[in-house]
């Protein structure tokens, strides 16, 4: 670029007044030529766009700017160069956008300051790393601690490895990037980001939804984990022995497996040595002559002391105190961490994300060393290649996938909405998308090195040691740990870890939930506290079943279907709204407009074919393979799945009411064809939530650049002067006209009672009242 170009790179097309002549090599200087670029979110009117410009409006500037820097502390702000990077490119926006102090800007890059908000109104993340980790908290939580291993062993061990990774590079990173990326260019929660296709609302709902339900049982395994911890503080464990009044007679170590080379056999596998019992020589003759089957004493532990299973559904209960006062404590615990929002969450994370890893490194290096950890590790790492053709283990995969990185929960969308607008978002998608794979990988070592130790001491294979969801975490665990000394010091350590990975996605599940809240009634803000103490409250009290002696069913019945396809509809919703509807081209142009770059074909691809495909086949295939539920010996009667089949309908049956409603109450037109298109455009306020970030936007025919001055510069057409008429945006020559923007979404403003004075100031800095 040469240097006289350079020069002209600072200004656009519309600013001919303060452009310099060709003949003259120097750019005006004096105040009353250029803005300054500090602080004029009330920017000053240049010459030539207006007749003159006031000692008053100059003063104002100078005062606003002098404000704004004394109100900027040095020592709260960091900043960034490398994420957000803006080059200067050919088809783009050079004009410096309307800045603040929270953005410096030059013709090469664009500086992110941390430490004050770019979005005031709503707030930002106050670190470089509070977003990035945040994030990796939430995709990265129990699920890959316990479900990917237990899925790598049952569909062919390292073979699954395979499906596993191509799912995530078709699925995952592309769906995990679209969110985060519908987040950051909006600033909206998922109620709110909808304004590019109105009438798929209800796809937001159901993201709240679905958030609001997982968060009740997911905070309940956080109260059973503080049960367990605050249980090992003792010098033994409950769960190392048989003698407890919650064992029964077949708890493991009262039928010890032995050789039984002296004593006497006997055709139901046991063995007796002058009389007295000595224990099993075959398990199985014995469970197959008494229908009696071992049971460990963590097992035991958990059902009947910690639990205190009942016999199913049926006989459900009533709350157990014990599990009622760590419920309450964990709803606390995220109440506090939740008190200002991403304020505190955004700091809280720096501990809770990285201390599961250290945990984690730690019981590898000491499970490695136990013997028989190789045996477990062998099932683990050894492919069946012939698994690879059958549909079940993709299936998995791309299920295991899904839910692992937290997709079409409203978590990303809601994380990456605090973000400022110029982060890099790609970087952080892919160092999360690794980031998760990596982990479920490392913890699948962990944990199958202790199956295998625990296979070696029980004298069984390690698919009979092998157990899901719930199972492995407070069953296989707690009787692992029994054999490191000291065995309370690392049960503390284990639960504790269990705690902090949970924390972080209950953190984001339960911000979704607040966002929602807060995004649809923005005059509670001010109120944020109280309103996530009754959230906090609210779900407490809808949680307490959960804690009675058949909460354990109704808690596996929620993780099926709450949690379970309803993220595959709502997903697919998603991908399709903003690929087909909103377009997935003019999606790659507001990233490019965000990161400063172009986005490769990859992405359109992803987003236009491969992934709604592959989830439409998902999908098909989960109604296919569908089974009633179970747990262990368990099976749920008929009524209790109509009870899941509810639930899940609950959540995503938002979607179609949503759209009714939106037909319904839209007033433009008669036809439904017509008010299903209008409804299909994006509102005029859709776009970054800043005046200065919606500047860069140059790609939309008809592009409103401050959508609310529309709302704040309403003016009396027979009191109005033209000089009043000129500086109002409502008043122009033509109409717009625009196929994103329909002019039939023009409001009439003469109904002054359709819109709020002071909420217009608040946004624009212009007072609704003085053009009246």
């Amino acid at each position: 670029m040469s240097k006289e170009d350079d020069r002209y790179d600072r200004w656009t097309d519309n600013d001919d007044d303060v452009r310099p002549s060709p003949g003259n090599p120097n750019p005006p200087t004096n105040k009353a030529q250029l803005p300054d670029l500090i602080g004029i979110d009330n920017p000053i009117q240049l010459p030539g766009r207006h007749s003159s410009v006031s000692n008053d409006t100059m003063n104002e500037a100078d005062s606003e700017s002098t404000s704004v820097d004394l109100r900027r502390n040095d020592r709260d702000i960091k900043t960034s160069v490398d994420p957000g990077v803006y080059r200067p490119k050919r088809g783009y926006s050079r004009t410096p956008s309307r800045g603040t102090m929270m953005t410096e800007e030059t013709t090469d890059s664009r500086k992110q300051i941390f430490g004050v908000d770019e979005n005031e109104e709503r707030g930002n993340w106050s670190g470089r790393f509070d977003f990035l980790l945040s994030l990796l908290g939430y995709a990265v939580g129990l699920g890959n601690v316990w479900r990917f291993p237990y899925l790598c062993y049952r569909n062919g061990g390292g073979a699954f490895l395979i499906p596993f990774v191509i799912m995530m590079i078709i699925i995952g990173v592309p769906l995990f990037f679209m969110e985060a990326c519908l987040g950051q260019f909006c600033s909206s929660g998922p109620m709110t980001c909808w304004h590019f296709a109105p009438l798929f609302k209800g796809v937001g709902i159901a993201m709240v939804i679905v958030s609001a339900g997982t968060s009740m049982y997911y905070n309940m395994i956080l109260a059973w984990a503080y049960f367990y911890m605050f249980a090992s503080f003792t010098s033994e464990l409950p769960w190392q022995g048989c003698n407890n009044g919650w064992n029964s007679n077949d708890c493991s170590l009262k039928l010890p497996l032995v050789k039984c080379e002296v004593g006497e056999k006997f055709l139901n596998g046991t063995c007796y040595s002058d009389g007295v019992f000595r224990g099993l020589y075959n398990d199985t003759m014995f469970t197959d002559a008494t229908g009696r089957k071992r049971i460990s004493p963590a097992e035991e532990y958990f059902n009947n002391r910690a639990l205190g299973l009942s016999t199913g559904l049926e006989d459900f209960g009533q709350p157990r105190w014990e599990l009622v006062l760590c419920l309450l404590l964990a709803w606390f615990v995220c109440f506090l961490c939740l008190i200002k929002g991403i304020k505190t969450t955004g700091k809280v994370v720096y501990f809770t994300a990285v201390f599961p890893y250290v945990v984690l490194i730690i019981l590898f290096f000491r499970g490695i060393t136990l013997e028989g950890a190789g045996k477990g590790v062998y099932y683990y790492i050894v492919p069946e290649w012939g698994r690879l053709l059958d549909a079940r283990v993709w299936k998995d995969a791309a299920v295991q996938i899904f839910f692992s990185m937290s997709i079409a929960g409203g978590g990303l969308v809601t994380l990456s909405s605090y973000n400022r607008f110029h982060n890099n978002i790609l970087k952080d998608s892919i160092i999360v998308s690794i980031g998760d794979t990596l982990t479920c990988i490392f913890a699948g070592f962990v944990i199958f090195s202790y199956l295998g130790f625990m296979a070696n001491k029980l004298n069984v294979e390690v698919k009979d040691v092998a157990k899901d969801g719930a199972g492995l975490a407070f069953v296989v665990y707690p009787e692992a740990v029994t054999s490191l000394p000291p065995p309370p010091l690392w049960s503390i350590l284990f639960f504790f870890m269990l705690i902090t990975l949970g924390l972080d996605s209950q953190f984001a599940m339960l911000e979704t939930v607040l966002t929602g809240v807060l995004d649809q009634f923005p005059h509670l803000r001010p109120k944020k506290t109280i309103v996530i103490l009754c959230i906090c409250i609210f779900f407490f009290f809808l949680g307490l079943p959960l804690t009675a002696p058949g909460g354990m069913y109704l808690l596996q019945l929620m993780d099926n279907y709450v949690g379970g396809w309803t993220l595959l509809i709502i997903g697919l919703f998603e991908n399709i709204c903003v690929a087909y509807v909103y377009g997935v081209n003019r999606f790659l142009k507001d990233i490019e407009v965000m990161l400063g770059f172009k986005m490769i074909i990859w992405w359109k691809i992803c987003w236009w074919v491969v992934s709604p495909l592959t989830l439409v086949a998902l999908f098909i295939f989960t109604f296919v393979d569908y089974a009633p539920s179970e747990y262990g010996d368990y099976k749920y009667p008929a009524w209790a799945d109509g009870l899941g089949w509810a639930m899940a309908f609950l959540s995503v049956l938002a979607i179609p009411i949503t759209m009714l409603y939106k037909i319904s109450k839209e007033d433009d037109e008669d036809s439904i064809i017509e008010k299903i298109k209008l409804l299909v455009t994006p509102t005029r306020q859709w776009g970054p939530a800043l005046v200065k970030h919606r500047r860069l936007v140059t790609y939309v025919e008809g592009w409103v650049i401050d959508p609310w001055e529309e709302l704040a510069t309403y003016v009396n057409n027979a009191f109005a002067s033209e000089k009043t008429k000129s500086r109002s945006t409502l008043w122009t020559s033509e109409p717009v006209i625009s196929p994103y923007f329909d002019p039939r979404r023009k409001k009439n403003f003469s109904d002054s009672e359709s819109y709020d004075g002071t909420e217009a100031s608040e946004k624009t800095g212009v007072s609704f009242e003085s053009y009246v």
